[in-house]
């Protein structure tokens, strides 16, 4: 029995030469989904004769900035000015995000902490409203905003992303698993209020949650061009993708702008996910965790 349970006990180690083969096959896999990426990069820097190369190559030869000089007078052209889009799209990306994690936090708190009547059903019915997908709820949405009287307003873009429910299910997961009960009734005791135990104690625990549904939300607001047609028709409150997405309808001529546009619509999100991604992994190897 003793010798069973020297091996049971035993620890493995990996040597040298597994550890290699195993950092070249993650550098492998990591190269292969880096290569979309670079293939973006590298067409927004080609002429025009060599994105319709055939057969294409991978990386451009002969790199000029026309792209993005075209991109900018085809911009410029515009009745609207081009600021008024990226405007647009800025204040419709911040402040749907800013809102959207500020009232899933908000919501998730009582539901993560409090025991109350009915708490289990609610959080049922968050789960099952993950399962239906943007298309299906369209119709819905629009309605609700026309009942509302906020079509044709930043608001009709803003207020379907504030009711999302990944954000207070992220949330309300994440808060049962990180903050203890006795930190929260230590604070009741010293006096706290529970809006102060919220943002003072409560929200710093839970930042790597929230920093991750920024990013998230933010991803979703800032392409939201396509979903922003179907509520907003006035074109000084369009946003740049839609602005872009004229561009694209040009022809082949426009292909090399819209080679440049695509690399400078999805350059904004990947910076914000480089500057928050130490967050995004530490909400992912805790996510798991359990008291």
């Amino acid at each position: 029995m003793a010798t069973i349970r020297i091996r049971r006990n035993r620890r493995w180690n990996r040597s040298l030469a597994v550890d290699l083969l195993l950092f070249l096959a993650l550098a492998g896999v990591g190269a292969f989904m880096v290569l979309p990426l670079l293939f973006v990069v590298s067409n927004a820097f080609k002429p025009l004769d060599e994105i319709f190369l055939f057969p294409p190559k991978f990386f451009v030869r002969y790199p000029t900035l026309r792209n993005f000089t075209d991109l900018y007078y085809l911009l410029s052209s515009f009745w609207v000015p081009y600021t008024r889009y990226i405007f647009n799209t800025v204040f419709i990306a911040v402040a749907g995000t800013a809102g959207h994690v500020i009232l899933a936090s908000l919501a998730a708190y009582p539901l993560a902490k409090r025991r109350f009547r009915g708490r289990g059903a609610l959080f049922t019915i968050v789960v099952l409203s993950l399962m239906f997908s943007g298309h299906v709820t369209a119709i819905p949405n629009y309605m609700t905003m026309s009942w509302l009287g906020l079509l044709d307003s930043y608001w009709a873009v803003i207020v379907p992303a504030l009711g999302s429910s990944l954000g207070l299910f992220l949330m309300k997961q994440f808060m049962e698993q990180m903050v203890p009960d006795a930190l929260l009734e230590a604070a009741r005791i010293d006096g706290c209020s529970e809006y102060r135990i919220f943002w003072r104690i409560v929200m710093p625990i839970v930042k790597p949650a929230w920093m991750t549904l920024v990013i998230f939300s933010f991803q979703g607001l800032w392409g939201a061009g396509g979903t922003g047609k179907i509520y907003i028709y006035s074109e000084q409150l369009k946003t740049l993708d839609h602005a872009l997405g004229q561009i694209l309808a040009g022809g082949i001529v426009r292909t090399g702008p819209s080679m440049a546009a695509t690399l400078l619509m999805i350059s904004v999100p990947i910076a914000i996910f480089i500057i928050s991604q130490s967050n995004v992994i530490q909400t992912m190897s805790t996510s798991g965790m359990k008291d």
